[in-house]
């Protein structure tokens, strides 16, 4: 199944079973195997042996006295099939980062490229119900994190396949973790984007092959994105998304936060203003992921600011307008463009309200810049 030496098909087969019974995670899936020598002896162990096992109870140990390792050996032939593999703790393969976590998978199922495991990553979250600036943003940012980095991301709907679609889109890595197993497509819209994946990029998940999402597997997941990244950014979430369970995931593990800030209007933003006003960091460009993974920096000018979409006729003018540089007020009222002629009240309220937004910054002597444009006023 891999060119790299593992365990036997019996012991694989006898292990990937005893990964299926619930409750016994990677800690005590690694006591069974250390006790008895090997998963194939665990697997045949005397229930009473298995039952004196520290953090074991009788029905554990029923549970595993029930097991058959024929579904684990249907497993392993269908990953054959696919050119799949099976990532057990111990194995060269087996991501580092996984292994850290509080809560790590005792099994990661890859199809792709598993060298991507292993490189530097970030990854990029969003909403499934998301607005053309937060889609805007989450393609600028995937495409210059996947220049120097690995992006990963949930294969949903919505922001994650745009994160990923843009990463491969670039020419770059990126790494889909599923909440469901191989064999299945899901979302089904998302097939075309699975082939992509497996032939550019890598999927992985803790499911066995053939198993269908549900709603549990989706929280357990995001653990899993959160724990191949040493960053991950949310780009536009309300209260009680899975973006900001992945946020909370990466927290616990110990892991940078970063959060695209978005319109004070904007439900989809509203989660992650909050995870600013709370200390992440904001995710201007490319460059504020990647100096989080300690890589080269994006040149500045591979992350120009894009104007909102939801702009009002005068404030787009005004944004266009200090777009190159720094400006005066009364060059803006003299040169915001035909058909837009407004007294310096109406000039002075659209600022107000972009600067509101943190989209424009107010210098002494009533000199205007786009916020991170970098444009200096004249002095």
């Amino acid at each position: 199944m891999a060119d790299t030496p593992g365990p036997s098909r019996d012991e694989l087969a006898a292990y990937l079973a005893l990964a299926q019974v619930p409750g016994i995670g990677a800690a005590r899936l690694r006591t069974l195997v250390q006790a008895f020598e090997s998963a194939l002896a665990a697997l045949r162990a005397p229930q009473g042996a298995l039952a004196a096992l520290p953090g074991f109870t009788r029905a554990a140990a029923t549970a595993i006295r029930a097991l058959s390792p024929d579904t684990a050996r249907a497993a392993i032939d269908t990953l054959e099939r696919l050119g799949a593999v099976a990532l057990l703790p111990g194995d060269p393969r087996f991501p580092n980062l996984l292994e850290e976590i509080p809560d790590p998978p005792a099994v990661l199922y890859a199809w792709g490229d598993v060298t991507l495991l292993a490189r530097p990553a970030a990854g990029i979250v969003g909403s499934r119900n998301h607005t053309t600036y937060g889609a805007t943003a989450a393609r600028l940012l995937a495409e210059g994190v996947a220049r120097h980095a690995v992006v990963v991301s949930g294969m949903a709907r919505g922001l994650d396949a745009v994160a990923h679609t843009a990463a491969l889109d670039a020419g770059g890595a990126t790494v889909g973790v599923l909440g469901n197993g191989f064999g299945v497509v899901y979302p089904a819209a998302h097939r075309e984007l699975y082939d992509r994946m497996v032939a550019h990029g890598c999927l992985v998940t803790e499911l066995p092959p053939g198993e269908r999402p549900h709603a549990g597997a989706f929280p357990r997941r995001n653990r899993l994105i959160s724990g191949l990244a040493r960053a991950t950014v949310v780009v536009e979430a309300a209260p009680g998304s899975g973006a900001l369970i992945t946020a909370d995931c990466a927290l616990d593990q110990g892991r940078a936060v970063l959060a695209v800030p978005g319109p004070i209007t904007s439900p989809t933003s509203l989660g992650c203003n909050r995870l600013i006003q709370q200390g992440a960091k904001p995710a201007l460009s490319a460059a504020d992921i990647l100096e989080e993974l300690g890589l080269e920096r994006e040149p500045e000018v591979a992350a120009a600011p894009v104007a909102p979409p939801d702009l009002t006729d005068l404030q787009r003018a005004l944004w266009q307008a200090l777009a190159p540089e720094a400006r005066h007020v009364d060059a803006l009222v003299a040169g915001i463009g035909p058909g837009l002629a407004a007294p310096v009240g109406a000039v002075l309220t659209a600022l107000t309200e972009l600067e509101l937004r943190g989209l424009v910054r107010q210098h002494p002597g009533m000199m205007f810049e786009l916020q991170g444009s970098g444009a200096k006023p004249d002095t």
